[in-house]
């Protein structure tokens, strides 16, 4: 974990301190909403200086507004005119397109959330991190897809990344401040998703419907995809890696239904510490909100009376070959993380679509490394920017043999 500021700088507006300002990045996403649903029950606590969103400009006129932002940013330039006229008569800036969100995650702020989604989210909060700020990050492409970058630059700007996702926060929590050199081994857990059960012929035939009805989670269509395909625990720990400067060989991941324990900690004595919460991603967002302090949420509570059992199993890698393809990723490093993440949103993308099959994600992903592999673009990335280019690159050409198939008849939905 990148070393920051230090706590005293992260006031939460209680006994007698100033209230913390807020930039929020992807304020209309999933994310976004539940960090506006604890700002607005801590309105004493938080002040917001800044908000940006995709396309959701009337969305994103009403967060404005219920969280009194200053400064509001809408990436889509096309809705532009529609919120700022929805704003206007109130005091708040209005500004649209790439730099304007960038200018939302670069202004004064003691804490940037960073909740967009995909690789667009990647530029301003690397912004953020070169102004040394304290970032919560929910956006795994920032990682997986500019992962040694993004830490060089937090670690010279003394910058802090604070993690969102309630794996990597299970994991901070349960670390306790413990010197990485003691660590056995590190483990996220998955729930398994919609087809944990299912034989890989079911799963093949999955319809988008069926893949997007998650057992415990509620999120947006990409993440609750790869959330069907295990995908996203190879991200995961591509981002562990990443945090906490964790080697490959000590990262794992073990299928848990029930979503309680979120991450463990073992440690070279035998001993195991875990994160433990009822699935809300609120309390993940609320203690990078208040850290190092405490704030309250509606939360649900964890009672393991009732739950009566937790269990534990091996993730199959033959019914889920997603994750398979992020483990060899992760181990065999360069910009292989880059490319199969810039591959999977865009099979994630056809599949949504209707274009490809759910079993086609994995197989597009794999095509997409093979390619990488022999034409040299899987070199380390030195700067964001060089990630970035290897982002572009691939999904191009992801794009454009998904629609070549398609021309030529050979595109079939499996």
């Amino acid at each position: 974990m990148a070393t920051g500021t230090g706590s005293d700088q992260l006031g939460t507006g209680s006994r007698g301190r100033p209230p913390k300002r807020i930039a929020l990045l992807g304020a209309t996403g999933s994310i976004g909403r539940s960090t506006v649903d604890l700002l607005l029950r801590n309105p004493e606590a938080y002040s917001v200086a800044a908000i940006a969103g995709g396309r959701d400009h009337a969305a994103l006129a009403r967060t404005a507004l219920a969280v009194k932002a200053e400064f509001v940013a809408i990436r889509d330039e096309d809705g532009y005119a529609a919120l700022k006229e929805a704003l206007s008569g109130t005091n708040i800036q209005v500004a649209a397109g790439r730099e304007a969100v960038i200018e939302a995650a670069t202004r004064e702020a003691d804490l940037v959330v960073s909740a967009i989604v995909g690789a667009a989210g990647v530029e301003p909060t690397h912004a953020a991190l070169e102004l040394g700020r304290v970032v919560a990050l929910a956006n795994k492409e920032c990682l997986v897809c500019a992962g040694g970058p993004f830490m060089r630059t937090a670690q010279q700007k003394k910058a802090r990344l604070l993690p969102i996702d309630s794996e990597h926060n299970a994991i901070f929590q349960a670390l306790g401040g413990e010197d990485v050199s003691r660590i056995e081994k590190m483990t996220i857990t998955a729930s398994g998703g919609p087809f944990r059960t299912w034989t890989r012929e079911a799963i093949e035939a999955a319809t988008v419907e069926q893949a997007l009805n998650h057992p415990n989670w509620a999120m947006g269509p990409k993440n609750t995809i790869d959330s069907a395909s295990l995908m996203n625990k190879g991200l995961e720990l591509i981002e562990a890696h990443h945090i906490f400067a964790v080697p490959a060989e000590k990262l794992d991941v073990v299928v848990h239904p029930q979503s309680i324990v979120h991450g463990l900690v073992s440690f070279t004595d035998g001993s195991v510490t875990a994160g433990l919460a009822r699935p809300d991603m609120r309390v993940p967002i609320a203690h990078c909100l208040a850290y190092p302090e405490r704030i309250e949420t509606p939360a649900p509570r964890l009672d393991l009376v009732a739950l009566g059992a937790l269990t534990f199993e091996k993730p199959d890698l033959d019914r889920f070959p997603a994750l398979g393809l992020a483990l060899d990723a992760l181990r065999e490093g360069g910009a292989l993380p880059t490319v199969l993440n810039a591959a999977n949103e865009i099979a994630v993308e056809a599949f949504l679509s209707g274009r490809i099959g759910f079993s086609g994600i994995a197989r597009e992903v794999e095509k997409a490394l093979e390619a990488a592999l022999k034409d040299g673009t899987a070199r380390e990335p030195a700067t964001v920017e060089d990630a970035l280019d290897i982002d572009h690159i691939v999904r191009e050409r992801s794009r454009g043999a998904l629609a070549m198939n398609q021309a030529s008849g050979m595109l079939t939905l499996q």
